[in-house]
């Protein structure tokens, strides 16, 4: 019985932290990998300090970008941009294709709709 009491302690101590519940029921009509949801709320941590306040509008920006974006078009949005970084001519063809300029601004429009939903209260 200790250990019923316990778990039910830390469940409720998340629920009232606000990781609760409604996490799991955001992500969970996406098909993005556990994975990819981890890197994007790493690298947004990191651009945008390592708090809780941050991390909630992390969480809710992924989530955000998500409802917007089916995961094989963020993947292959993702994919653009990482290509653009490397250098000389080959790195022209993906910065100069129709396809890759409107899957970036696709995702950048996704991203810009979690900023407004996720951030705006958070600054």
């Amino acid at each position: 019985m200790p250990f019923q009491s316990t778990a039910k302690l830390v469940a409720l101590s998340i629920a009232v932290a606000g990781g609760g519940g409604n996490a799991v029921a955001a992500t969970a009509g996406n098909d993005y990998p556990t994975e990819v949801v981890a890197d994007y709320v790493y690298g947004c941590l990191k651009a945008n300090g390592e708090t809780r306040e941050a991390l909630a509008a992390c969480s809710c920006s992924v989530d955000v970008v998500a409802s917007i974006l089916p995961y094989t078009r963020y993947e292959e949005a993702s994919t653009f941009l990482g290509l653009m970084q490397l250098r000389g001519e080959g790195s022209d063809l993906f910065r100069s294709t129709e396809r890759s300029r409107a899957s970036i601004q696709e995702l950048r429009r996704a991203q810009a709709e979690a900023e407004i939903r996720c951030f705006k209260s958070a600054n």
